[in-house]
């Protein structure tokens, strides 16, 4: 089942851009993270919309949080590419960015590298669904769309840059 179409990525993606700059406080302090790999390409396309509506190209940075998952031992297939950082994170608002939001782990992990790059002031998750079934108290300040599924469905996002087409899948 589609669950979102081009169209409707491309209009939830503007607000999502609007309301990180919302949460910021405009872009001065405003800075974006992505977590590899889909969570990089939400963050460029709302960097880019923050720089078509403000006239201002906010940083982003590139996380990789493979050495901090939970299922490493349990024979994930995790390859580590590091992280891409290159500006301080004292006294930056960062929204950390993600495809999917679902059990919390991602998240967990992305906070836990995020803190040996640097302490910014404030760190609000992004992401462009989020599909409940949390397994730790996570919650996402920004959020395209809630799709409630069960814990045999998959959400499958799919983005021009990485699958050739943009779109939002919902399997069973």
């Amino acid at each position: 089942m589609t669950v979102l179409e081009e169209h409707e990525m491309r209009r939830v993606i503007r607000r999502l851009a609007m309301q990180a700059t919302e949460c910021a406080g405009g872009t001065e302090h405003l800075v974006l993270v992505g977590i590899r790999t889909r969570g990089v390409v939400l963050a460029q396309r709302l960097q880019a919309e923050i720089a078509a509506a403000e006239g201002v190209s906010v940083p982003l940075g590139i996380l990789d949080i493979a050495l901090y998952r939970d299922d490493l031992l349990s024979g994930c297939d995790a390859v580590f590419k590091g992280s891409e950082i290159s500006f301080p994170l004292e006294g930056k608002q960062v929204v950390l960015c993600d495809d999917v939001l679902y059990t919390g782990r991602t998240v967990r992990a992305a906070l836990a590298a995020l803190s040996g790059v640097g302490r910014a002031d404030c760190v609000k998750l992004f992401c462009l669904i989020d599909r409940g079934h949390r397994e730790l108290p996570f919650r996402a300040e920004g959020v395209g769309k809630s799709v409630p599924s069960g814990k045999n469905e998959k959400i499958i996002v799919h983005f021009h840059e990485t699958d050739g087409e943009d779109r939002v899948l919902l399997l069973k």
